[in-house]
């Protein structure tokens, strides 16, 4: 029958009912800018993240570049980021004005690598570091992060698009950050309608430049505190959000189940999946395997005989990036494990409500590959 690498359609009985009345609603009261929805949507996200302030946005890329401004990070400064993740972290620092140096990825966690990181933080001296939770899990050095650069009087942001849900030692991956931030886009654990973001904190003053910076500076309608940008969420996307946010929980619980079945059954195929780190219960966001770079290529063909749907969840690093060369000061890893993690990284179907039988076509097509 085929598997799809993500689903996102398969919504809960009375959602689509639900959403086209409240389309109807917002639409006949001309209801379209700010208002109830975002207010709610924004408690909701609060209470979720565990966190004092919410702030919703545009999308996920001004989140991050909103949270950089929000920390006065701009011309000349200086920011860490990591060599694997999405290309909007790398070009966020660039859009503020900033300069980015990139660091090497650990091959246990797939995450960012504290040791190049700490050399970095003593040859760059960097104002901010951006470390990301990737694949709905994070670092297993996750706290040395935070207490290093509090340390260093380094600025932390944390790039959460793909962890909404994650916890980390029982409490929300979001909750004890300096500031974090997140994404609505559609395939996201909690996607929208259409593009979105949302930046957490604790910090009121914080919260209030973010504020200010995505509507265009306003301290007034028509007075400014600063050159800002409109990265307003649209009432319609925060709507869509609130009606599936009570769903969440029991969307996460069935991607973990797929994810558990995967844990299972891929070592006994001769399959290299990784793990969250301990400390970490993931999101499903992701299955994350590793296969030989000259294997890659073959199992792929054999997926795409199949119907089955994969990834490569990211297929180059940032400092291999054509777009990223005039603006890399500085690059941390000789050994360049990202290159080959990139080389090596395949990502099968996992999206919520997957059932048994979809699983097993896709464990049935890894089986005749391996024969």
């Amino acid at each position: 029958m085929g598997v799809p690498f993500i689903d996102i359609k398969r919504f809960e009985p009375g959602l689509l009912e639900a959403w086209e009345d409240k389309v109807k609603t917002l639409s006949k009261n001309a209801s379209f800018i700010g208002g109830e929805e975002v207010a709610l949507l924004e408690k909701n996200l609060a209470t979720a993240a565990g966190t004092k302030y919410s702030i919703a946005c545009a999308n996920g890329t001004d989140a991050l570049q909103l949270a950089l401004r929000a920390l006065g990070v701009g011309k000349g400064d200086k920011v860490l980021v990591p060599d694997s993740t999405f290309w909007a972290t790398f070009e966020s620092v660039v859009n503020v004005g900033a300069d980015p140096a990139t660091v090497d990825t650990n091959p246990d966690d797939l995450q960012m690598d504290f040791e190049e990181f700490k050399k970095a933080l003593e040859e760059v001296k960097p104002k901010a570091a951006i470390i990301v939770h990737l694949y709905g899990w994070g670092s297993s050095k996750l706290e040395d992060y935070r207490k290093l650069c509090k340390e260093k009087g380094v600025f932390l942001l944390e790039d959460g698009a793909q962890s909404f849900g994650v916890l980390y030692k029982g409490k929300p991956v979001y909750q004890d950050a300096l500031i974090t931030t997140t994404s609505f886009y559609p395939a996201k654990v909690l996607g929208g309608a259409g593009d979105g973001g949302a930046v957490f904190t604790n910090d009121e003053e914080l919260a209030n430049k973010v504020r200010m910076l995505g509507n265009h500076g306003r301290t007034s309608h028509y007075g400014y505190g600063d050159v800002g940008w409109n990265s307003r969420m649209d009432t319609l996307q925060a709507a869509f959000l609130n009606l599936n946010i009570p769903y969440l929980d029991a969307r996460i619980v069935s991607r973990r189940k797929a994810a558990e079945k995967y844990y299972q059954a891929l070592p006994g195929l001769g399959v290299n999946v990784i793990h969250p780190p301990k400390d970490f219960q993931e999101n499903g966001y992701c299955n994350v395997t590793l296969f030989d770079p000259t294997e890659r290529p073959k199992i792929q063909e054999v997926l795409k005989s199949k119907g089955i749907g994969f990834a490569v969840i990211y297929p180059g690093a940032m400092s291999d990036q054509p777009g990223a060369k005039p603006y890399i000061v500085g690059k941390f890893g000789k050994e360049h494990r990202t290159g080959r993690i990139c080389d090596s990284i395949l990502n099968f179907p996992l999206f919520p409500y997957m059932t048994d039988s979809e699983l097993e076509e896709v464990f049935a097509a890894i089986k005749e590959y391996k024969k």
